[in-house]
C-alpha cells in the first residue's frame, strides 16, 4: 500500500510539471503570434579609417547586392578621416546612392567618430544623416555634387570646417542619434516595442551587421599611413641586417614581406617621391656605418635624411607625432647601436679570449693531415698541422697557435721546425 501511494505521488508530480511546461509553451507561442513581426530588416555596414580602394569596393558591393524585398534601409556607420580615392570613384558611389531603390542613411558614430572629406558629402547626398555626441562632420573640400540641393546649402560652411554634434543638429545637417538604435528608430518602417515593466525599447525589425572580410580588412589596415610607414622602415632595416649575415634567414624573409606590404600602402596612399627617396637614402647611410660598427658622419647624415623623409612621405594625409617619434627613434637606435652590436656578437672572431689554449695538451680524434679534429679539455675543435708532421688518430697533440677558427697543433715529439719556432724557445 505504501509503495502504491509513493507511485501515485510521483505520478502527480510528473503530471503537474508537464502541465506547467505545456502551459508555458502555448502561452509563449500565443504571445509570439500576437506580437507583430517585421518581415524586412535593416543592414548596417561599418566603414572606418581612410576611404581607400578596399572601402570603395566594399561600399559598392553592398549597395549593389542589397535586396529591396528584404531590406527597408541600408545604414553606413562611418568613422572616416579622409579619402585617398579619385573623384571618379566618389561620383560613382554618389550615383549608386541616389539611384538606390531603398533608403540610404549615414550614422556618424559612435561618440568621437569623424566624417571628413568626400564621405561627408556622400552622407549629405543620401538625405538622412545621424550624428552622435562628440562626433564631427565636415571638411568636404571641393564640392563634387554641386547639383545636389543638400550639398549646395552646406558646402560653403562645410568645405573647410567641421561641425560638431550641436552645430550639425542645430543647422539641420544631421539628426540627433546618440546611439545606433536611436538612429535606426528614425528610419521609416523600423519597428520597436516598449517593455512595460522595464521601460526599455526593443527592436522588432531585424538588424543585420556586415563588415569587410578578413583579407580585405587586413589590406585596409596595411594601407593606413602609420602602418605603411612603420612597415616600410622595418622592411628596409631587416634587409640591411640580412645583408651582413651569411645566407638568407628569417630576417630577410620578414624584411621582404614588410617591404612589399609597405610598397602596397605607398601605392594606395598619396606618397611623395622625394620623401620616399630620402628614406631609402637614409637607410643606405646607416648601412655604411653599420659596417664600421661605430656611429660616424654617415649616421648623422642618415638621421637627418630619415627625419626629413618621414615628414615629406605623404601628401594630403598626415602621420601622428607619436608615430613619427616612434619610427624615427627606433630606427636610429637600432641602426646606430643595436644592429652593429648584434652583428659583432654574431660574427665576432672566436679567437678572442682563447690564447690560454696555446701549449695545452689534447688528443687527435681523427687523422690530421693537414686538417682534422681534436679534443682539448673535453671540447672539440678544428685543427691544422704542418704537412711534414701528420698526426694519427688517438695521438696526443699540443696546441701551438690559434688562427681564426682553427687551432694550429703539433705532435708532442718530432714536430716540424716552423711550429717549434712559433712556440718560442723554452728555457
Amino acid at each position: 500500500m505504501r509503495e502504491t501511494k509513493t507511485l501515485n505521488k510521483l505520478f502527480r508530480v510528473i503530471f503537474a510539471f508537464s502541465a506547467i511546461l505545456l502551459i508555458n509553451l502555448f502561452s509563449s507561442n500565443a504571445a509570439a503570434d500576437s506580437m507583430p513581426v517585421s518581415t524586412k530588416g535593416v543592414v548596417v555596414v561599418e566603414a572606418s579609417g581612410l576611404m581607400d580602394p578596399v572601402m570603395f569596393e566594399m561600399m559598392m558591393e553592398t549597395l549593389e547586392k542589397v535586396d529591396p524585398s528584404e531590406t527597408i534601409a541600408l545604414v553606413f556607420q562611418v568613422n572616416v578621416s579622409g579619402s585617398v580615392i579619385g573623384t571618379e570613384e566618389i561620383i560613382e558611389l554618389g550615383q549608386v546612392i541616389t539611384s538606390s531603390k531603398i533608403p540610404i542613411s549615414f550614422w556618424v558614430g559612435p561618440s568621437g567618430a569623424r566624417a571628413k572629406g568626400p564621405i561627408a558629402e556622400l552622407a549629405l547626398l543620401s538625405g538622412d544623416v545621424g550624428i552622435s555626441p562628440g562626433s564631427k562632420i565636415g571638411k568636404i573640400g571641393s564640392n563634387i555634387f554641386s547639383s545636389s540641393s543638400n550639398a549646395e546649402k552646406t558646402v560653403l560652411d562645410l568645405s573647410e570646417k567641421t561641425f560638431n554634434y550641436k552645430e550639425a543638429v542645430d543647422s539641420g545637417i544631421a539628426r540627433s542619434s546618440p546611439v545606433l538604435l536611436e538612429h535606426l528608430v528614425g528610419l521609416e518602417g523600423f519597428e520597436v516595442i516598449s517593455d512595460i515593466e522595464t521601460g526599455e525599447t526593443k527592436p522588432l525589425t531585424q538588424t543585420r551587421f556586415e563588415e569587410m572580410d578578413p583579407i580585405d580588412q587586413f589590406f585596409h589596415s596595411v594601407a593606413s599611413p602609420a602602418i605603411t610607414y612603420l612597415l616600410f622602415l622595418a622592411g628596409m632595416g631587416l634587409l640591411i641586417f640580412e645583408l651582413y649575415t651569411a645566407g638568407v634567414g628569417i630576417a630577410g624573409v620578414l624584411g621582404a614581406l614588410c617591404l612589399l606590404l609597405g610598397f602596397y600602402g605607398l601605392a594606395v596612399l598619396p606618397s611623395n617621391p622625394w620623401g620616399l627617396a630620402l628614406l631609402i637614402f637614409s637607410m643606405l647611410g646607416f648601412a655604411i656605418d653599420v659596417q664600421t660598427g661605430v656611429p660616424r658622419l654617415w649616421t648623422g647624415i642618415a638621421t637627418t635624411s630619415l627625419v626629413t623623409g618621414s615628414l615629406l612621405l605623404f601628401d594630403g594625409v598626415s602621420l601622428s607625432w607619436l608615430t613619427l617619434l616612434f619610427g624615427i627613434l627606433l630606427t636610429v637606435i637600432c641602426m646606430s647601436a643595436g644592429m652593429p652590436a648584434m652583428i659583432r656578437t654574431r660574427f665576432a672572431t672566436p679567437t678572442i679570449g682563447r690564447e690560454w689554449m696555446i701549449g695545452e695538451i689534447g688528443m687527435a680524434i681523427d687523422e690530421i693531415n693537414p686538417n682534422g679534429t681534436i679534443e682539448v679539455k673535453g671540447a672539440i675543435w678544428k685543427a691544422q698541422t704542418n704537412r711534414a708532421t701528420p698526426i694519427k688518430a688517438k695521438e696526443e697533440i699540443r696546441v701551438a697557435a690559434v688562427d681564426g677558427f682553427w687551432l694550429q697543433v703539433e705532435p708532442l715529439e718530432g714536430a716540424a721546425r716552423d711550429y717549434r719556432e712559433r712556440r718560442g724557445k723554452k728555457k
